[in-house]
Order: C-alpha cells, then structure tokens, then sequence
C-alpha cells in the first residue's frame, strides 16, 4: 500500500507532542491525516489500542468510518459494526467512539488507550476532553499522545483556542503547566494539494460565503468562527489600554453569582454615555459572606457607585431558610439593585454598546486588564432554537457576559418612575429599601418615590 500526504499532514504524522491539535481551514486534509496516523500507529505497535471519537455516532458513521473502510486494505483490517471496533492480525485495536454529553465519557471509564483521537475537537466541551485523555494510559512503553484535529468553531472553541492556539506560535512545542507538550499545527486548503487537483472549485465555493465563514473556513481564523454571537466585536475597537477615569463619571457595579463562579464588572459611563468596563472580579468557590468581602476589598474607598446591579434570581428565597442571596449579600454589606433577567432584550442592549458609528467608534470600550471579559464575550455562540438567544454551554465563560448583560439591560433601557405622589410600594421594594444603603435609597426615592405600603 502506497500513501500520499501533504508536507501538513506528515508534520501530524511525526508530531510527538503529548497534545497535538492540526486543522484552522476546511479542505486542510485533517480527518485523512488521523486515520493515516492511526493506521500507521496499529501496524507498528502490536495489541495497541485507540480511540477516535466524534460528538455523534451519525457523524462517526457518516466520516471516519467510512472512510476508513475504503482506505485502509482489507487484508490488514475487518471493521466489527457491533462494537464499533476496526481490528488488525497483530492484535490491534481502533475504537470508534462518541460523546453527544457529558455524561457519555462515563461509558470509557475503565478503558486504557494508547493514542485518544478526537475529530473536530471543538465540538467537545473542556470537560469531556480532560477526562477522555485520563483514559490515555498503560504500561506496554508504547508512546502515549492525544492527537486533535478540527476547524474554528463549535461549543469548544474558546478553551480550544486558549490550550492549543495562544499559547505559543503554530508549530511551536510548548511545555504547559502540567508538564505535558502541545503543538498546534494549522492546516490550509492551499496545504492539501491533492484536494485543490482534484475539485478546483472548492476555493471558489468557500469564496461565495459570508466574510465571517470565509475567514473562519478559508483562512483558518480563530478570532472569529460560526456560530458567533457578537460578531461585532472587535479586540481592536472594544478595547483600551487602563486610562484615567475622571472622578464625576457614574460608575457601577454588575455581578453574576453562582457558587461555580462569581463575575463582577465594574463600569464607568461618561458624559457622552459610553461605558468603560474598567476592573473584574472573576473568581470560583466562594460562599456569598467571602463574595462579598472580595467585591468590597475590590472597590477603592474613594469610588463613590452609583448602583450594584444583580439579575433577579438572587432575590429567590431559599426553601431552607425562607432567605434570598440578595439579602445574605446585604447583610454583608452589599446592596443589590435588581437588573431585568431577559435574556433576548439584554443580549441586544450588548449588541447596541458594541454597535460601531458611521466613524468606527463604539460605546462599550473594555480595558484590556479584564481578561476574562475579553476572552469570554466573543466565544458566545448562537442557540440553534433561539437565534436571539445564546448558548449556555460551556458554563464557564458565560459568567462575565452575563454580567455585562444585567448592566447593558438596565443602562441601555430605564424604567420611567412614578410619580411621587402615586408611587405604591409593595412589601417586597420596601423590605429592599430598609436593607439598602443610603446611596441606593436614595436611588429608589428618585425612581419610586416616598415609600408607602399599599393601602
């Protein structure tokens, strides 16, 4: 059996990183080079064993499976539909194998792999690829790799991006913190020439797409990749390096709070309505009392804010203890004015602050020190059944984005106050005013008037 690859795909081949990642465009030749590599890989380790995984069985079936039917010689290889499992007379194993949830990576539990592959890797969520190369393991000598190929884009993009393309220049071996070597390896369809031969017109098919699928399929950008939900940004226009921030502006507080995570922005507004997102607190485990402390330790004594925003959730009342966590972070200190929790409204009130003037400028500017608002607003990817919406999968960088989100709502979009003298408090705004402190009493004065009980 003669192979042919491309000068890219030998590179995958040869890789001997313990992560390897090789794609960026589509036509790259990504999905023939992992089953050339894992052919190679069973042939020359005896009783080897690997893994190649896809997000659905469907696409496993529809790909990779089929492709190595047709290229992989039957006199070395019998594919056992049952167990989805490719043979060899040496005694080597190629499993193929899917992960639709989370909760499927439980099904390799016990499994030992010498080689775990994953095909289109952004697809997968962070935790599914950690434990999945926990099952990357044994004692036979043989090398030991995750090997990943996939275009920008997909649930995973982000922390995909973040291990494999930051860190370090393409082709580069780097050492993470762990101990373990990673390499990227970017692969365009110019790379694959057998492709280029033998459809000519590809290129030109991926030249009639939209900028942003061109730039995400054709070039192989990762800054921006389908799917996206803010489109707009731009790390060049929303964001600024630390500037003085005169003392006269209004400035706020916004949070998202969940004991996986706590996310609070800080944000000035100037006279011009522009905002600047100037600090943040992103910080996982902690209890609301110690929240609390890190968000005040945060806030200078000299920052006079005008209002500490919070979605409305925080303000349900524990079943337990009949106490909401708006009133837990109070008693620690922290009055809360309550944001709306509509998720299409404030998703738009984000796009309004990012949307670029006939000169370039927009009114949200982000300082280049929240890192975890830049990295995370535009990984947001669109859901697929409620375009106007988000997804909220991974979990883990929706925090900051929600966060901007409950203030971009209750900013770009005020409630008209009563009147004074028809203003009717109900038991629950008056219970939020006695906790509140003087600045936000005087808050809900202006906006509801004197308090009254209704009569």
């Amino acid at each position: 059996m003669k192979l042919r690859v491309t000068r890219k795909q030998k590179q995958f081949l040869d890789a001997s990183a313990t992560e390897v990642l090789f794609g960026g465009a589509a036509g790259g030749g990504k999905s023939y080079g992992q089953l050339i590599d894992a052919f190679l890989f069973a042939l020359r380790y005896p009783a080897s064993k690997q893994l190649i995984l896809r997000r659905t069985f469907a696409e496993l079936e529809k790909s990779l499976i089929r492709v190595s039917l047709t290229l992989f010689p039957r006199t070395v290889y019998t594919y056992h539909a049952t167990a989805h499992t490719g043979r060899f007379p040496n005694g080597s194993l190629i499993d193929f194998g899917y992960c639709a949830n989370e909760n499927d990576v439980f099904q390799y539990q016990s499994a030992e792999y010498d080689v775990v592959r994953f095909d289109e890797l952004t697809h997968f969520t962070e935790f599914q690829y950690l434990y999945l190369i926990s099952r990357v393991r044994g004692a036979n000598g043989y090398p030991k790799q995750i090997k990943s190929s996939t275009n920008p884009g997909g649930v995973g993009h982000g922390w995909v991006k973040a291990r494999f393309v930051d860190p370090a220049p393409p082709e580069t071996v780097f050492e993470a913190a762990d101990g373990s070597t990673r390499v990227f390896i970017p692969s365009k369809i110019d790379d694959n020439l057998f492709l280029t031969r033998a459809d000519p017109d590809y290129r030109r098919r991926l030249l009639a797409l939209p900028e942003r699928e061109q730039r995400a399929l054709l070039r192989g950008d990762w800054n921006i990749f389908e799917g996206q939900y803010f489109t707009e940004f731009s790390y060049e226009t929303h964001t600024c390096d630390p500037l003085p921030l005169p003392a006269e502006w209004r400035r706020y507080r916004t949070i998202d709070y969940g004991l996986d995570r706590l996310a609070c922005l800080w944000v000035a507004v100037d006279h011009e309505r522009n905002a600047y997102v100037y600090r943040e607190l992103c910080e996982s485990d902690l209890i609301v009392s110690r929240a609390a402390e890190k968000i005040l330790e945060a806030t200078p004594p000299e920052e006079r804010i005008y209002a500490t925003l919070a979605p409305p959730d925080l303000w349900a009342r524990s079943q337990e203890s009949g106490r909401s966590k708006a009133l837990l972070f109070a008693e620690n200190g922290l009055h809360f004015t309550k944001t709306a929790n509509d998720r299409e409204t404030g998703w738009l009130s984000v796009k309004e602050l990012l949307r670029r003037d006939g000169e370039g400028r927009a009114r949200l500017h982000i300082f280049r020190t929240c890192t975890e608002l830049i990295r995370c607003l535009p990984m947001l990817q669109i859901d697929p059944l409620r375009p106007t919406d988000t997804l909220t999968e991974p979990h883990s960088i929706t925090h900051a984005p929600d966060a901007l989100r409950g203030f971009a709502i209750y900013y770009s979009r005020p409630a008209d106050p009563p009147s004074p003298a028809s203003a009717v408090w109900s038991p629950d705004l008056m219970e939020d005013y006695e906790r509140a402190g003087e600045e936000e009493r005087e808050y809900l004065r202006r906006r509801w008037g004197t308090p009254s009980f209704p009569t």
